[in-house]
């Protein structure tokens, strides 16, 4: 543990109330707020302070750590609500949000006129990694400051600095396109052996271990079959993860048909068929509504 820090948490829904639970049994002195404020009152058996505004939670501390729904969010949680100038004078703003990289570069410069430092360290695991310490953590920025910051992100799960600032949220969209085309593939694949007539539990131990596996075929595929979607991830989080693929490619130049493809499925399902609340697994349940069937 880095001796004497204090941290402020800024957003602790599905993600990170059990995020900054970890951060609190590890021993850190945290600070945690949340706009919905019954959403951090269950942190404070765990030695959390809880504040009434980001910019109390913020007051003095060595490290900010946001986990906010986007980069408009974000930005104004740091600098509309006087975040940055609350924190302590060398403080680093850890955005584990999920922005995209231009948001993350601005958030840095703005960051580094006021003397402060940033690190964006987006993740993936849902909230059973975030529960269990297992996330994958994609960090951009300077190197020296992630060292540093190591300690506190390997209780939250495997750090790596995959490059400058904004590298680690371009690292979570390629992560996000992944997870919703292979969500996709594993909603497909599920609809054609349910109806084929085969076992699924069966079908996804037989692909154990083969090219084929994955957490996503197991996890999402027995939620698929038991119509579990409970929101981990939810689809309009998912969405929005996606849109912001799309324009980062655009923006590079590039054509990503999958991903649009992905992308217009997330939308019928989140606003037509208004199941933006559900897990992203719940993809599953657009399916069922494209070929007529009954979930």
């Amino acid at each position: 543990m880095t001796d004497g820090m204090k941290i402020a948490f800024l957003g602790t829904g599905l993600m990170g109330a059990p995020m900054a639970r970890r951060l609190a049994q590890a021993g850190y002195d945290i600070s945690v707020w949340n706009r919905s404020l019954e959403k951090a009152g269950p942190l404070a058996p765990h030695g959390a302070i809880v504040c009434a505004s980001p910019a109390e939670a913020a007051r003095g501390a060595d490290l900010v750590i946001t986990m906010l729904t986007d980069g408009p969010a974000v930005g104004e949680v740091v600098f509309d609500r006087g975040v940055a100038e609350a924190c302590a004078g060398d403080a680093t703003i850890l955005d584990m949000s999920s922005i995209r990289p231009a948001e993350a570069r601005d958030h840095s410069n703005r960051l580094a006129q006021r003397g402060r430092r940033h690190i964006d360290a987006p993740v993936s695991g849902g909230t059973r990694g975030a529960e269990a310490g297992t996330l994958a953590i994609m960090a951009g920025g300077d190197e020296a400051v992630f060292n540093e910051l190591k300690p506190v992100l390997q209780v939250l799960g495997r750090p790596v600095r995959v490059g400058p600032s904004g590298a680690g949220q371009l690292a979570k969209l390629a992560n996000q396109a992944i997870v919703g085309i292979a969500i996709g593939a594993v909603a497909e694949a599920t609809l054609l052996v349910s109806e084929g007539g085969g076992d699924l539990p069966a079908f996804r131990e037989a692909l154990k271990g083969g090219f084929a596996d994955s957490t996503i075929l197991q996890q999402h595929g027995e939620r698929m079959e038991k119509r579990d979607f409970a929101p981990g991830g939810r689809s309009s989080v998912q969405l929005k993860d996606l849109d912001n693929v799309l324009r980062e490619a655009e923006a590079l130049g590039l054509e990503l048909p999958l991903v649009k493809a992905l992308r217009d499925r997330y939308k019928r399902l989140s606003g037509p068929l208004g199941k933006g609340d559900l897990d992203h697994s719940a993809l599953f349940l657009e399916l069922l509504d494209l070929n007529e069937r009954s979930a």
